[in-house]
């Protein structure tokens, strides 16, 4: 079992009154005046940016506001809210929506206070020393950013996208009402859910497999979640299921379920060029590569992929064949992806097989012209990032 430092700073307000304790959050963490920044009009057409408005005016809070986040947010609307907040004074950020609007919202705090382009933190060039603090309102359960360290942002110019992590963009608080979810469309909501599983199962996949209570843990809310998934599907106005999904979606990137483990997150940094390159649903290309990458590593970790195949996917252990085992829970997380309609290859994904050379461009993107690696269970190099595409693209 790996040594490990848990930090958890963000507080959770979770509930169906748990809007109401917005103005006294912001006043709690010194905001004077406010970036209010969110995504599309569903936040203004269910009602939520008019009651934000309006608990903000009679508390006596400023603000201003920059809403047209995309989903994996872009570099450009970063540095507008940068110029916005320098403009504004502003001095808090309360991010309305979900995984895509917080990251956005972390990399503007990043920014204020920086003399250069912010985009160096992602390039490796310099490393922030400070950013304004950050509440939410969760509107869509999915990246949990809203508890994390991490904060990934698309460059328009050459759509690279690229995740940074530094405990001080944790936020200061996350206002949590499962309520706000019941609207959510089936694909975003199944696609949230793979997000929410594959960030447990990119920390359960580790050469770490002492950590007896961590693994619990992580079964535990895999199995929760899949569950869940199902029920909202077919209930989307089911509050046990819905905030049992928003719960998951924070505890699965808060890095609890990586206490004495340590994250892969291949499929993430993988999957990270697909979206890059195809503009698709986070979620769903996870769904797409994860059994790709499954295969392609398992040979060489069969004891921990056997286990995820029993504790987690119910398969019956064959003792005379931990193969055999391993891969039926592979096939059975793809079983459970297609029934919730998420695909389980890149031509499902994007609608066509991606051609070599589009391969190329996100292999030579992901190892950043072969300079790095990715993995930790299994470290990638270029090549076998192309084979785990190749794989994905059959």
């Amino acid at each position: 079992m790996k040594d490990f430092n848990f930090y958890a700073p963000t507080r959770v307000v979770f509930g169906r009154e748990s809007e109401e304790k917005l103005p006294q959050l912001i006043q709690q963490y010194g905001g004077g005046k406010v970036l209010v920044h969110y995504g599309g009009g569903s936040a203004r057409r269910s009602g939520l940016l008019d009651k934000v408005e309006k608990m903000l005016s009679e508390a006596g809070i400023a603000y201003v506001e920059l809403g047209g986040v995309v989903p994996n947010p872009l570099l450009s609307k970063v540095r507008e809210g940068i110029e916005l907040c320098r403009k504004e004074h502003v001095n808090f950020i309360l991010a309305v929506g979900g995984g895509s609007v917080i990251d956005s919202s972390k990399a503007i705090g990043y920014g204020v206070g920086y003399a250069g382009d912010v985009w160096d933190f992602w390039d490796g060039k310099a490393v922030p020393q400070s950013c304004l603090p950050i509440g939410v309102m969760l509107t869509i359960p999915a990246a949990g950013s809203e508890m994390s360290s991490s904060t990934v942002i698309t460059n328009d110019e050459g759509m690279l996208k690229r995740g940074f992590n530094s405990d001080l963009c944790r936020c200061k608080f996350a206002i949590m009402n499962p309520e706000r979810t019941y609207t959510l469309p089936p694909y975003q909501t199944a696609a949230g859910a793979t997000d929410i599983m594959m960030h447990t199962m990119e920390r359960y996949f580790s050469k770490y497999e002492d950590a007896l209570l961590t693994d619990a843990i992580a079964e535990a809310l895999l199995k929760t979640v899949m569950a869940a998934a199902k029920e909202v599907l077919i209930s989307p106005d089911d509050y046990t299921y819905r905030a049992a999904i928003m719960w998951a979606s924070s505890l699965s990137h808060n890095d609890l379920t990586e206490c004495g483990t340590e994250k892969d997150f291949a499929s993430h940094r993988l999957e990270h060029e697909l979206s890059g390159l195809f503009g698709v649903t986070h979620g769903a290309g996870l769904a797409a590569i994860w059994g790709s990458w499954a295969r392609y590593v398992m040979d060489k970790h069969l004891s921990r992929f056997e286990k995820f195949a029993v504790n987690v996917m119910g398969v019956l252990q064959d003792f005379t064949n931990p193969r055999m085992t391993a891969l039926r829970g592979i096939e059975a997380m793809e079983a459970f992806f297609m029934a919730i309609d998420m695909p389980t290859s890149i031509p499902e994904l994007i609608g066509r097989k991606a051609t070599d050379e589009e391969i190329a461009i996100m292999a030579e993107k992901c190892s950043r012209g072969g300079t790095i690696t990715i993995g930790a269970m299994e470290v990638l190099d270029q090549t076998d990032m192309t084979e785990i595409y190749k794989l994905a693209n059959d």
